[in-house]
Parts: structure tokens; C-alpha cells; sequence
């Protein structure tokens, strides 16, 4: 029996697997934030959570465990 595997590639499928890496990668700053014990304001938690690039989301995630201010996660932004 074939099973179809088509929307496994299709446009869609990418695009939800892309929305779920960057929920993933938007906990990970978040979690490495409150790990350091840095405050991250209600404001900066949407920029993050809300945040759909996954290029910034990156940028954002190599710069978290080294933050001591949320301001150093969006340095040079």
C-alpha cells in the first residue's frame, strides 16, 4: 500500500515545521534568560515570542547565555 507522502514537502508543511522551530528556538532564549537570573520584560518576551525569522531567532539565541541584560540578547539589531 503507497501512502502519500506529498504534504510532508509541500509549502505548508514547511511552513508549519519552520513556525515550530521558532516557538523551539524562542524558549530556548527564554530559558537561558531566566536561567542567568536576567529580567525579561513583557515587551521584550512578545519581541521574542512573536518574532518568525529564524536567522534573528539564531542571532538572538547564540547571544542568550552570555546575557546579563535582555538588551545584549538584541544588541545590534
Amino acid at each position: 500500500m503507497a501512502v502519500d507522502l506529498s504534504f510532508y514537502k509541500s509549502f505548508m508543511s514547511e511552513e508549519i515545521r519552520d513556525e515550530g522551530r521558532a516557538e523551539g528556538i524562542a524558549r530556548g532564549i527564554l530559558l537561558f534568560l531566566a536561567r542567568a537570573g536576567v529580567d525579561v520584560p513583557d515587551e521584550a518576551r512578545e519581541r521574542i515570542v512573536g518574532c518568525t525569522d529564524l536567522d534573528v531567532l539564531s542571532r538572538w539565541l547564540l547571544r542568550a547565555p552570555a546575557a546579563t541584560s535582555v538588551e545584549d540578547v538584541f544588541a545590534e539589531e
